[in-house]
């Protein structure tokens, strides 16, 4: 028997703030909300991505045994396709949305890279056709 969950990928990402990236990934990225439990915790699915939505009070912003404090940031991101890059970049600086790159251009298509409210990076993939 397969659950829901065996269907879907999980991605954890830490925020500093679970309404606000509610509202970052349902707004920006037609996300639906599957449960939340702020100021912990949300989860936010988009086809079978997942992805777990940890504030500090999570467990898993509990601190390591050697005091490290788990944050947001970093490079590792997920990887959404989408058919107009440009138009997405359009839509999205007019909605205020910050980015870490430019459009770059490589063998496989065009890619920008952008950040959550807490600095996640995304970044936004439109294939070579």
């Amino acid at each position: 028997m397969t659950t829901d969950l065996e269907t879907l990928v999980s991605v954890r990402y830490l925020v500093d703030d679970v309404d606000a990236a509610i509202a970052f990934y349902t707004k920006n990225f037609g996300f639906t909300v599957r449960t939340h439990f702020a100021p912990a915790f949300a989860d936010v699915t988009r086809g079978n991505l997942r992805l777990l939505l940890s504030g500090p009070a999570s467990s898993a912003g509990r601190a390591m045994p050697d005091g490290t404090k788990p944050g947001p940031g970093g490079w590792n991101r997920i990887h959404l396709i989408v058919d107009d890059i440009d138009a997405e970049v359009a839509r999205l600086r007019a909605a205020g949305v910050e980015f870490r790159s430019d459009v770059v251009s490589g063998p496989g298509g065009r890619q920008i890279v952008l950040d959550d409210p807490a600095g996640n990076p995304i970044e936004l993939f439109q294939p070579r056709t």
